[in-house]
Parts: C-alpha cells; structure tokens; sequence
C-alpha cells in the first residue's frame, strides 16, 4: 500500500465546519464593536466642535452657526461618524446631534 499525502474528505468538512463556526462568533461581534467605535467618535467630535464654538465666541463675540465655523475653518465637517447632524443651540451654544 502506497503512503498517499493529503487530508481525507472527513478532515476538510471538520476544518470547515470549525471555521464556520468561529466566523458565526466572530462576526457578530465585530459589527457591534464598529457602532460602539462610531458612537465613541460622535462625542469626542461634539467635544471639539464645543470647544470650536467657545473659541469663535471668543473671537467674534456671538455664538456661530455650524455653516459659519465651517466657513470659518474651524471645523471640517457637519456629521458624526455615524451620520447624525450636529447642531449648535442659538440659545446658549451647546452642542449636541440631531
């Protein structure tokens, strides 16, 4: 009888089957991590743009709008990460998303 290299058809399905199964837990995990990761971006993002918003006061005695900081270049977008809007209160200049 010859020594014949290779994995038998009952290997390959176990290797398979093994592989599946660590993506069925892998998977889930990694989506919910990359929400958790863009929700943590949102607020540091507000905590700049809040920081932006005292800075301009500062410097022009009003609070601005989102259009007048970006105009302004001191910011660089309007959107989390996420894709929610970020606004600015006329009232008091706080910061939050829409």
């Amino acid at each position: 009888m010859k020594n014949e290299n290779g994995f038998t058809l009952l290997e390959m399905l176990l290797v398979m089957f093994i592989i599946s199964v660590l993506l069925l837990l892998i998977v889930p995990n990694i989506v919910n991590q990359r929400k958790m990761v863009e929700g943590k971006g949102c607020d540091a993002l507000l905590r700049a743009v809040s920081a932006q918003v005292q800075a301009y006061k500062l410097e022009h005695d009003k609070i601005p709008t989102m259009e007048e900081l970006e105009t302004a270049g001191y910011i660089t977008s309007k959107t989390c990460p996420n894709g929610k809007i970020i606004q600015i209160s006329a009232n008091d200049g706080s910061v939050n998303v829409q």
